[in-house]
């Protein structure tokens, strides 16, 4: 089949904004593994198909089209077929926006793996739809990698309790909770069993060895259909370690709360900025005639609070700016002792002593010269990301 020359939007060779060398004249099911791997090869950490528009690639945090032309409605069922399967549009035509990992193998030895959502979209007077590709590295980073500060790396691993990570969607949360999977499994003690439930799976452990250590993967909804299902059926499997891909209801929070409770150690992500806010989040989450007995007994199994924002790095890339909390016995002993709704006035009054906040994270990030103005202005205006 005929190809187009690639297209170089900006001077220069070999540089971000080149289109598809391959592009075909009409795309179909085989030609969305070889492009989707070119797409990393050009360092794009997200792709976005959607029809009547350009694929384009998000590089350093900037968009460049990948494909010289639009996508037409035939070209996007090729996309959707391949990615998901034939029946991607009647799902999208149910309102249902679809989570999943993809995965090419282009050879027995390596293999390239994607996070995908899937959503319906209106696009020129008509149902259309837009995939937006998340590319996952083969191997899962290490702290060191993400220049997690020692604080964090130091109490990482409580004997038991909850460490809930936290930030925005696209802030980096899953790489951090992968990092520190790595990290356990790579101890050399080991970590004894790991059970982890996630939506979809992200990160894969293959290549990890640990000889005292053992990793097994639950996706929700394909293995198991919720969050909260999946911490019950972890504690009848002996685990050391369970991480909760996303708290974002009070079933899931109790769960874990009591998975913290009876000996576990617990890791789990939640949508909200800051340290106050987190536990405010998860407290607001439970009934009025509830909240105080949950907001009591989830204090008693918090250990780390630790909140995460990604910021263009003067440079190229994205830097990740966080804050972040302790919750030894002497915290959690003073706010045990206090009505939860204080809590977040004396959180703010704390956090400097048993952690730091994000505001002393980014000015210390762009005093060293790593990122702009611009970014430090928005992570420590309104008082930082705790307030």
């Amino acid at each position: 089949m005929a190809t187009r020359k690639p297209i170089s939007l900006l001077k220069g060779e070999n540089n971000a904004a080149e289109t598809w060398p391959d592009e075909p004249v009409r795309f179909t099911e085989e030609h969305v593994d070889p492009f989707l791997l070119w797409c990393i090869s050009k360092g794009s950490s997200d792709v976005t198909i959607q029809s009547d528009r350009p694929v384009y690639n998000e590089i350093s945090g900037k968009l460049y089209p990948g494909t010289y032309r639009p996508l037409d409605s035939a070209e996007m069922n090729a996309f959707l077929a391949r990615i998901y399967g034939p029946e991607a549009s009647a799902k999208l035509a149910a309102a249902d926006d679809l989570d999943l990992s993809y995965e090419i193998r282009p050879d027995r030895y390596s293999r390239s793996r994607f996070r995908v959502n899937i959503t319906a979209v209106l696009s020129k007077g008509r149902d259309a739809a837009q995939i937006t590709m998340r590319v996952l590295p083969s191997t899962p980073p290490t702290f060191a990698d993400l220049g997690i500060e020692e604080d964090i790396i130091k109490n990482w691993h409580p004997r038991q309790g909850m460490v809930v990570i936290t930030g925005p969607t696209g802030s980096g949360k899953t790489t951090l909770l992968a990092a520190g999977i790595r990290h356990l499994l790579e101890s050399r003690q080991g970590c004894g069993k790991v059970l982890t439930y996630e939506a979809p799976i992200e990160y894969t452990y293959d290549t990890i060895s640990g000889p005292h250590s053992l990793i097994a993967q639950t996706e929700i909804p394909r293995h198991l259909p919720s969050f909260a299902r999946g911490v019950r059926n972890a504690l009848r499997r002996k685990p050391e370690i369970i991480l909760v891909g996303e708290s974002r209801d009070k079933e899931t929070i109790s769960a874990a709360i009591e998975a913290g409770q009876t000996g576990h150690t617990v890791y789990t992500t939640t949508h909200t900025t800051g340290v106050a806010a987190t536990i405010r989040r998860m407290i607001s989450t439970f009934d009025t005639e509830e909240r105080a007995e949950r907001a009591y007994a989830l204090m008693e199994t918090l250990r780390l609070v630790c909140t995460q924002a990604l910021v263009p790095k003067i440079g190229g890339g994205r830097l990740g700016v966080r804050e972040w909390m302790l919750f030894d016995d002497r915290v959690r002993e003073k706010l045990l002792d206090m009505d939860f709704n204080q809590w977040s006035s004396e959180i703010q009054r704390m956090i400097d002593q048993y952690g730091q906040t994000m505001e002393k994270s980014a000015t210390k990030a762009f005093e060293d010269g790593l990122i702009e103005r611009r970014p430090y202005l928005m992570l420590t205006q309104a008082g930082g990301a705790g307030s």
